[in-house]
Order: structure tokens, then sequence, then C-alpha cells
């Protein structure tokens, strides 16, 4: 059987993106898919490619049983369009990026992940690098939301 293969893309790949793939990975073991699944993150922009999640965004994941310590940011690259099914941005701004840049036959890959979570009021992942703890916790908690619509609309549109 074929793998669904998933990108979450922010900015750096240090705080929403790694935190998406995180605890996306976590729910799909948790439902024993795993296998199922190819998951990554990257960044559009080469900030911190190699490095570690924000530690604030690790120790918030952690306290929820997510860990991502072993993450590295990578840049996105335009191989990403053919290599995953979807690409999922955090925000208006990533996904404008990837849009611009995305071949016409992958275009309906690049969606908003809070598109999977519609009873929420907004549609983006806010970037919680230059606040204080409470924007991580407010990650996870979209992020956790996120995860769940997108499972289920693969569930529903027969991918499971």
């Amino acid at each position: 059987m074929k793998k669904i293969k998933v990108l979450f893309v922010c900015m750096g790949n240090i705080c929403r993106s790694p935190t998406a793939e995180g605890v996306f990975n976590k729910l799909i073991e948790d439902r024993y898919l795993g296998e199922r699944f190819t998951v990554d993150s990257a960044g559009t922009h080469a900030y911190h490619i190699g490095a570690a999640p924000d530690l604030r965004s690790q120790k918030a994941a952690r306290n929820r049983g997510v860990e991502l310590a072993k993450l590295r940011a990578r840049k996105f690259t335009v191989d990403d369009f053919s290599d995953f099914d979807h690409i999922l941005a955090m925000d208006m701004e990533n996904h404008t990026l990837l849009a611009a840049a995305c071949p016409d036959e992958h275009k309906a890959k690049v969606r908003l992940f809070l598109d999977y979570a519609p009873h929420l009021p907004f549609r983006e992942v806010p970037d919680p690098y230059y606040g204080g703890s409470y924007g991580f916790e407010r990650v996870l908690d979209l992020v956790e939301e996120a995860s769940e619509g997108f499972l289920k609309t693969l569930k529903a549109d027969g991918h499971l």
C-alpha cells in the first residue's frame, strides 16, 4: 500500500511546522497508522537549517507527550512538490509563497493546515517565536485540532 506523504511548512521550521510534524506523528502512532505515512516539516526560509526546534516548542510539546528534540530544520525545496501528497502551510504568507512556486500539476496539494479545523474562527497558526509560553501552547492546541481534522478527512476520502 502506498504511503501518504505529508509535509508541514512554516517560515523557519523551528516552531510551528516541527510541532505539527511531532503532533501528527504521535496521533498516527497512537492510532497504529504510522506505517501508512511519511511525515516531515520544512521552512520556506533558510534561517535555521540543521537546527533543532525552538526549546520553548520542545518544552510545550514534551508536556503533552510529543518529543521534538530529534527533528532538524530544513528548507523547502521544489522537489517537495512532487515528493509529497499534502503540503500544509501554517499561515497565509507561507501558503502564498508555496502557491507562487508550485507547478500547476501540484497546486491541489498546497493547503492551509487550519482548513482541516473549519470550526475554528481563524485560518492561520500564529507564529509564537516572539511571544511568551502561551503562544506555544496555543500552537499546540491549533495543531492538535487540525491534525484530528486532517486524519478524519483522509479517512472520509477513503485514503485510510
